[in-house]
């Protein structure tokens, strides 16, 4: 009875998990739509979504039924997640205007599909055992995973440099604090230690961008409008040396 109630809330919170999982996918659209409507990448970072992809890869092996049987969940959002974080990347490459960084994110790219290809390859047939399995690819996903949180330690960096958070959007660093929070949760009951330790850690790393947000938030309002205000000023001189200009030329043609 207890074990079936356990089993239970284990599958109420990871298909919470789930719907939380894919908000934190899916909370980039505004700014790859920013990214579409302007044509250009500006100062955001793919290294955010290049270990996001990777990531999501390595859980998608580590819930396969021959690796870590009773993990559909694990597959599913990965699965999703994978798959989104393609169509991000792609448009982060039709829209980069830098040659050099366009050609160093495809070779990420491609190292990263060939690391995945290996050690699906060598974990199905070198490793005969689920526990074994599980165990060889929950580590490299803690790893994997450290590194997906810890990837907006640069973007962090540019936010204290700046005093502005421009260019951290803050519901990816929400969604990923709940997320994080989810799949804590989820790895108690009962307890799996390769899902619950990176989680953890993302808990931390993602609450960490929530105060920077925090903190920064007015001097970024303050910083947009003074670009906007020199903008418009930039502006009004234009029309007031056009406007000079014209009264001058006309009186060199009369």
């Amino acid at each position: 009875m207890v074990a079936h109630l356990v089993n239970t809330i284990r599958n109420v919170v990871g298909i919470t998990g789930n719907v939380i999982s894919l908000f934190l996918f899916l909370s980039p659209v505004p700014t790859f739509v920013r990214i579409w409507k302007k044509a250009s990448v500006e100062q955001f970072s793919p290294v955010p979504y290049l270990a996001t992809l990777i990531n999501c890869m390595l859980w998608v092996i580590y819930g396969l039924p021959m690796v870590h049987p009773n993990s559909t969940l694990v597959i599913t959002i990965n699965g999703t997640g994978t798959a989104i974080e393609v169509v991000y990347l792609t448009l982060f490459l039709i829209f980069s205007h830098d040659k050099k960084k366009r050609l160093k994110v495809l070779l990420i790219l491609l190292v990263e599909l060939i690391f995945i290809a290996v050690v699906t390859t060598l974990v199905l047939t070198i490793v005969h055992t689920t526990e074994r399995r599980s165990m060889v690819v929950g580590i490299l996903a803690i790893l994997f995973n450290i590194m997906m949180y810890a990837a907006p330690l640069s973007v962090m960096k540019l936010v204290i440099s700046t005093k502005s958070v421009e260019y951290m959007p803050f519901f990816l660093s929400l969604a990923s604090f709940a997320n994080s929070v989810a799949w804590v949760t989820y790895a108690l009951l009962p307890f799996d230690p390769f899902i619950a330790i990176p989680n953890g850690l993302g808990t931390l790393f993602s609450l960490a961008q929530l105060l920077l947000y925090a903190t920064y938030y007015k001097s970024t309002k303050r910083i947009i409008a003074a670009r906007k205000e020199a903008k418009i000023e930039m502006h009004l001189s234009e029309v007031v040396v056009n406007g000079n200009d014209g009264p001058k030329k006309t009186a060199r043609a009369s």
